[in-house]
Parts: structure tokens; sequence; C-alpha cells
């Protein structure tokens, strides 16, 4: 396995080294908890079984040819029609070869996640975020509570099937001297517009739109 270091005259910054038969490497290192290797616009992404991901991961990290020693990101996306819906992206950075790695796996919302906080202290905040916005728990993170969402937040607002308006509302109450959470009353309707005219969608007639049925 060679890095390949790469064309300055042909990639944007920030570039990023090539790994040589990264597939080839990734299967040979992970065996039967590798899933799928997805190579696209010179990106590799390794699709694994959830509840080896701990072992996945420290492996990546303690390979001599990659030491993906920099957890850059965790994330998550929704994809409702899937039996698994949720994916959860792990991004791994090497700083001693320049590589970067892209690290999926799949549950149901239900089955929780294996938490990366003892390979990754900084797992903890990613952990909480994605738990904030899908919902997914993760196995393991001592802190798991809402990060993004206020206290008093309910349901996770990066589901597909989450409201657009919220289930709740807040707002300064003169008459409790605080703020109170209320269901959400909606003043009107939502209108629709097709990007062509924006008053689409409107049940009254605007000056000058008596003009454009005439020729």
């Amino acid at each position: 396995m060679t890095i390949v270091a790469p064309d300055l005259g042909v990639h944007s910054w920030p570039v990023m080294g090539r790994h040589d038969g990264l597939a080839e490497r990734l299967v040979a290192l992970l065996g039967d908890a590798l899933v799928d290797v997805i190579e696209h616009a010179q990106e590799t992404t390794a699709i694994v079984r959830r509840e080896a991901l701990v072992e996945v991961i420290t492996a990546l990290r303690d390979a001599p040819d990659l030491k993906f020693n920099q957890l850059i990101d965790i994330c998550g996306a929704d994809y409702p029609d899937r039996a698994e819906r949720f994916e959860i992206v792990v991004h791994l950075l090497s700083m001693a070869h320049n590589l970067r790695l892209r690290v999926k796996v799949a549950t149901d919302g239900q089955a929780p996640v294996p938490s990366l906080t003892d390979i990754y202290p900084n797992a903890g905040w990613y952990e909480r975020e994605t738990w904030d916005c899908y919902g997914v728990m993760f196995a393991g993170n001592p802190d798991l509570r809402r990060i993004l969402t206020d206290y008093g937040f309910e349901g996770h607002p990066f589901r597909k099937d989450f409201p657009l308006t919220g289930h709740v509302e807040l707002r300064w109450s003169e008459e409790h001297k605080r703020v109170v959470y209320e269901p959400v009353k909606l003043a009107q309707d939502f209108r629709s517009f097709d990007f062509l005219s924006p008053w689409e969608g409107t049940d009254y007639v605007l000056p000058g739109d008596e003009k454009a049925g005439q020729s």
C-alpha cells in the first residue's frame, strides 16, 4: 500500500492524499465487520456493522499505514422508507497520512449505537447533537443530554416526519412572569408558492392581476 501525494495543480484546497488500494486494505483489516466499501468522487466510505463500530474505529486508528487518529464529526441522516431508517456517519482524519474516511452504521432508532467516547473524547459532543436532532441513542455515552434544543423541547427536529411547526412554542407570559410552553397555534395556513409568483395561494386578486389573462 502506498500513499500518493496529491496533485496540487489539479485539486482545490484543502488537498487530501490518496491511498492506493484503500478499499482492499479496509477489507483485509476489518473482515466480517465490513458490510461494503463505496468509492465516489475521490472519497471512500466504509459501511460497517453497528455492533462492531468500536472495534472498527479502533483498528482504523491503530493501523500504522492508516492512523485515523482524529475524529472530525459524527452526524446523522434519516431515510424513513428503510427498515433501519437512520444512518450514523463518522468522519475520520489521518494527520500522519493526510487521509479522510467516512464510516457509516445503520439503526432503526431503537437499537443504540456504541459510543466512541472511550476512543475520541470529543465524540461526546457530536453524539449529543445526533441524539438531540435524530433521537438515536449512544450506548456508553456518559452524558447523553440535549445540546442544541431547549430542555423542554419535544421530539427530534431532524427526523423527516417531524412537523415543520414543531409541537410546542414558547412565549413570555405576563400573567405568570416567565416563559411558558403552549401548543403551536398558526395565525394563518401555510401558503403554497410556485416560485414563479410570490402571491400564489392567496384567495384574493391583487392590483394588476386582472391584466394577467389579457393579451
